[in-house]
């Protein structure tokens, strides 16, 4: 299996990071910190994780070419992001 690195891949590095960071300093939000939420907290980041991955598998298999897969992917993580904002 030839691997190619995706923007997907650094997002799932990143998700993956705040999974561990949560799990082991535990979250928190401007402020306080929120212990006995840390735990359900650092598993929303795992759920994210393992999404993420999904998602660039289905790319992945979708567009071949690496140059339009870095292409959709790139607009997919900045549609994600405004809907997020929208919605915040």
């Amino acid at each position: 299996m030839k691997i190619k690195i995706t923007p997907l891949n650094f997002a799932t590095a990143f998700f993956l990071f705040l999974f561990v960071y949560t799990w082991i300093y535990g979250a928190a939000v401007t402020g306080p910190k929120y212990p006995h939420l840390s735990g359900a907290i650092s598993l929303i980041f795992l759920l994210f994780a393992f999404v993420v991955s999904f998602m660039d598998i289905m790319f992945r298999n979708f567009f071949p070419d690496t140059k339009k897969l870095w292409l959709i992917e790139l607009s997919f993580i900045t549609l994600a992001a405004i809907i997020f904002l929208i919605v915040k």
